[in-house]
């Protein structure tokens, strides 16, 4: 089993210059994982990559990269891709920036790295995002679409986004 390591949040303001870069180099990520998981039928609804890079930032870069990354990463996929489709762009934006919000400050409060810490983000984001999209569509179909199809990226956010912020926090990323 793996278990929670130190880790070290590196927060970046809106006057530092890292906050753009580290912000547009996951803005990409958010940009390219998407067009490839979209390569495989259905890949958007099952792996859910568009939070990928989101989760990353606000983890390890703090609130104001994470939300950056949270609100252009879905914005400029719509308007170079069409991706995702409008209808689902409210919806993608709020839960977006959910997760940057419960990714910033869980790594904040618990200054660790473990997997039950990225499911407690998942988890934090995930939950009132449904009930914000059941409201919303009214639909509660829609509202679970993401856990019920979803689940392949939802594990892969919490395990993908482990090893990978483990990895920049030993290379000093």
């Amino acid at each position: 089993m793996i278990s929670a390591i130190q880790f070290s949040q590196k927060k970046q303001g809106l006057a530092n210059v890292n906050t753009y870069l580290f912000s547009a180099a996951f803005i990409a990520g958010n940009l390219i994982l998407p067009q490839l998981c979209h390569l495989i039928p259905n890949g958007g609804l099952i792996l859910l990559p568009i939070f990928f890079f989101t989760l990353i930032a606000a983890y390890k870069y703090g609130l104001v990269t994470g939300l950056m990354t949270a609100i252009l990463s879905p914005t400029i996929n719509y308007a170079l891709f069409g991706m995702p489709v409008a209808a689902m762009l409210p919806i993608i934006l709020v839960k977006s920036v959910l997760l940057a919000v419960a990714a910033a400050m869980i790594a904040q409060h618990t200054r660790k790295l473990s997997l039950a810490t990225l499911a407690l983000v998942v988890l934090g984001y995930q939950l009132p995002g449904m009930f914000i999209e059941g409201i919303s569509s009214n639909s509660f179909f829609a509202a679970t679409q993401d856990v019920r199809l979803g689940l392949p990226g939802i594990i892969l956010q919490i395990v993908g986004g482990f090893f990978l912020l483990k990895w920049l926090d030993k290379n000093g990323k």
